[in-house]
């Protein structure tokens, strides 16, 4: 016992410092997407036409839509897209998500005064796996680990949906999951608000456009935040808690 104790004082603190430091992310993390000044319209298509997953476009200039992005390198292999190291992918629109060259980088705004006021120091979740492959899940559990430590912001995940605040959903909303995600929303006493988390829940991800799902949680119930990714990293899933609960503001 007395060596653990002694092993433990000797490890000092491990919860990273974000947001009061940035976070440090390898240089072959894909984060916010970035495009040459000038595209031109061939290079465009031929660039559309090599995501396999249809979020590029080039039909009113170039786009590419995070959303529907899965992060893999095939646009990339082109030269017309960039992965940077900024994680912050996180919007509250979901318009806010297709990038253009050029074009602003929207970030996750705060609720409204009213609804942070009561959220802000407190915030639980009920979390419901609507037909995931588990990636999101896990990262969003790493949040609640001793390095993240998702806690000292207020925000928990629970069992109860009447004990939560808010909806986390991840995967595609499969037809199996839609009323049992639809009777976890009815269970959580108002006010309250909806996360989708993962390309999956934004839209559809690689089942996009399947019978048997319902692209994403977007068309079923009201989206308060979009955090896009697959599965979105940590850090970005972070980013988006703090800017909705305006413990971030800015850039």
């Amino acid at each position: 016992m007395l060596r653990e104790i002694i092993a433990r004082l000797k490890q000092g603190h491990r919860t990273m410092a974000y947001p009061k430091e940035p976070v440090s992310l390898p240089q072959r993390f894909r984060g916010y997407p970035e495009f040459p000044a000038t595209v031109e319209r061939s290079d465009a298509r031929a660039c559309a036409e090599a995501c396999p997953h249809g979020a590029i476009t080039c039909d009113n200039g170039m786009a590419l839509d995070t959303g529907r992005c899965l992060f893999c390198p095939e646009c990339a292999a082109g030269g017309l897209v960039s992965f940077t190291t900024d994680h912050r992918l996180a919007a509250t629109k979901r318009e806010h998500l297709i990038v253009r060259p050029g074009g602003e980088h929207h970030l996750a705004r705060p609720l409204e005064p009213s609804l942070r006021s009561l959220l802000g120091r407190s915030l639980k979740f009920r979390e419901v796996s609507a037909g995931g492959c588990n990636a999101c899940e896990a990262d969003t559990n790493v949040l609640s680990t001793i390095g993240w430590d998702l806690g000292r912001f207020g925000i928990q995940f629970v069992a109860s949906p009447r004990h939560a605040d808010g909806l986390w959903v991840t995967g595609p909303v499969t037809e199996n999951m839609r009323e049992a995600l639809l009777m976890t929303w009815e269970a959580i006493p108002a006010p309250k608000i909806v996360v989708a988390c993962g390309a999956c829940a934004i839209g559809g991800g690689p089942f996009a456009d399947s019978p048997e799902t319902h692209n994403g949680v977007a068309d079923i119930l009201p989206v308060d935040l979009f955090i896009p990714g697959c599965p979105p990293h940590p850090a970005t899933i972070l980013d988006g808690l703090l800017r909705l609960i305006g413990r971030i503001e800015g850039t």
